[in-house]
């Protein structure tokens, strides 16, 4: 039976920045609208939190009974390891979604953003079906443009429409920063992953593009990232505070670049989530920052 400390490493938790960066960049975004709501936004980031936890026990439910977490170099695999019960891993995922689900119908009811429940509907039905299901989108590719989507353009967007019922420019900006990063925390991952992953069968995009070219891909992210600070900057000059976070990107990218393999990238996880973390918070700032200077 798995530990209580074993179940908190199954739900990953260096992966949960991918969760937070969204929601602190969309609620910054209502910052020059002057439209910022605490209450929504912490609703926006239970929904959040629980569908990043509930898709990281989905996938350890599925790849394990798949027998593609056998042999991996990362963290705790609760059924790849015999540590727990499928069903009860399964039943974890379920129980997140679920209350992802609860804490969406509250966030659109009390915002009145109703276009959030069929898209709070989409984004539990893509968590599943990752990794789950008959043919999963995981297994050929896919995995970073589903966390571009629902962890970067939907739930930065979301929170900020949630907010000020309407979308802007800076707001687009930032979802594709933060999209852009969380994408490269995935592509750690599968870089990491790409011997394991081959041999079970588990086709992702690092498996398809091979390990060079993996490697350009997480520095090409990286670099989409500047360039959407670049891009919020131009109405909001403030916002090329952020910038400040690429500080904390140098290490993580040279041991990418250098040829890490295996759980020497383990510790490029936790450094990109760092990072992902600094650039939300600082844009954010910016944004908040930039229309005070104009009182």
């Amino acid at each position: 039976m798995a530990t209580t400390a074993q179940w908190v490493e199954g739900a990953r938790p260096r992966t949960l920045p991918a969760a937070l960066a969204p929601v602190v960049v969309g609620t910054g975004a209502a910052a020059p609208l002057h439209r910022v709501s605490l209450g929504l936004a912490l609703l926006a980031l239970v929904v959040a939190l629980c569908l990043q936890v509930g898709v990281n026990y989905a996938n350890d439910y599925s790849d394990g009974i798949r027998g593609t977490d056998a042999e991996r170099a990362g963290p705790v695999r609760l059924v790849g390891q015999h540590l727990a019960n499928p069903d009860n891993v399964k039943l974890a995922a379920f129980s997140c979604f679920g209350l992802a689900a609860l804490a969406g119908l509250a966030l659109a009811a009390l915002s009145e953003a109703w276009l959030l429940i069929p898209l709070g509907i989409l984004a539990i039905l893509a968590a599943w079906r990752y990794t789950g299901g008959d043919k999963p989108y995981g297994y050929r590719g896919l995995g970073e443009v589903y966390v571009f989507v629902f962890f970067g353009l939907l739930a930065t967007l979301g929170t900020l429409y949630a907010q000020a019922h309407r979308l802007t420019w800076a707001g687009l900006a930032g979802a594709v920063g933060v999209g852009a990063i969380a994408s490269a925390l995935l592509v750690a991952n599968n870089l990491r992953d790409i011997p394991s992953d081959r041999a079970g069968g588990k086709v992702t995009l690092a498996v398809r593009l091979g390990d060079a070219r993996t490697r350009r891909l997480y520095a090409g992210l990286l670099l989409v990232a500047l360039l959407a600070v670049l891009g919020c900057a131009v109405l909001h000059p403030t916002a090329l505070v952020a910038l400040l976070a690429f500080a904390v990107a140098l290490r993580p990218l040279r041991t990418v670049l250098a040829g890490t393999t295996g759980r020497d990238l383990v510790p490029v996880l936790a450094a990109t989530g760092l990072f992902e973390v600094a650039y939300a918070v600082l844009l954010t700032a910016g944004l908040v920052w930039g229309p005070s200077l104009g009182r």
